[in-house]
């Protein structure tokens, strides 16, 4: 597998702490051990970072992780795989987490759905754009929210892929939106990805949930 070259833009030691278990999780520890070994990461082997708020990960070893899960399962493994890890790190580990913790309390259960998903989208940016270097907004159209990665953590400098590949972004929207809808789902599609040569990774999600 070819080398990343170091950003310099981290994320917390606890969200790849997180992401981690939720590989782990979803494909087995052998499964998750012979991922490292190819992202040329074998000293995280039996050896997470800690469970803090430093920023100590960079960007470019979660991106070799990624790439490593499509190596090791195919484009259309890797992309199930890190789907149901981004649900499982959301359901795990995020939803009761900073901006997001008053999220579930009765006064919110009752809002409508369109005012819930106003709340939840934004809660879930800042906690990103807080605890890491990933800088993500999200902004409203008529009929859909675009969720924005600025600088994005999954696909730092891939450039040649043939479609969007932060499919673990995906999964996490998904959990949270059918957490704070309780149980809908929504249509989410990344239009835009750096790793295809756009400028930003992009994503839209319909305001109707899925019939």
């Amino acid at each position: 597998m070819e080398h990343i070259q170091k950003s310099g833009f981290y994320y917390a030691n606890k969200f790849a702490r997180i992401t981690l278990e939720a590989y782990e999780e979803v494909i087995g520890k052998n499964g998750l051990n012979a991922i490292l070994h190819l992202a040329g990461l074998s000293d995280m082997i039996d050896n997470y970072p800690p469970d803090n708020l430093e920023r100590e990960f960079d960007f470019a070893d979660f991106t070799a992780i990624h790439v490593g899960l499509e190596e090791m399962y195919g484009p259309r493994g890797g992309r199930g795989m890190a789907l149901r890890a981004g649900r499982a790190i959301f359901n795990d580990s995020l939803k009761n987490f900073g901006a997001l913790a008053g999220v579930g309390d009765q006064a919110f259960i009752v809002l409508p759905l369109l005012a819930k998903i106003r709340i939840g989208l934004p809660a879930l940016a800042k906690i990103f754009s807080q605890v890491n270097d990933q800088l993500s907004s999200v902004e409203e159209t008529e009929d859909a929210f675009i969720w924005t990665i600025h600088r994005c953590p999954v696909c730092w400098t891939r450039k040649n892929a043939d479609k969007p590949v932060c499919y673990i972004t995906t999964g996490l929207l998904q959990a949270m939106l059918s957490w704070v809808s309780g149980g809908l789902e929504f249509r989410i599609n990344e239009s835009k990805c750096c790793a295809v040569g756009d400028r930003v990774c992009e994503f839209v999600i319909q305001k109707d949930p899925i019939e």
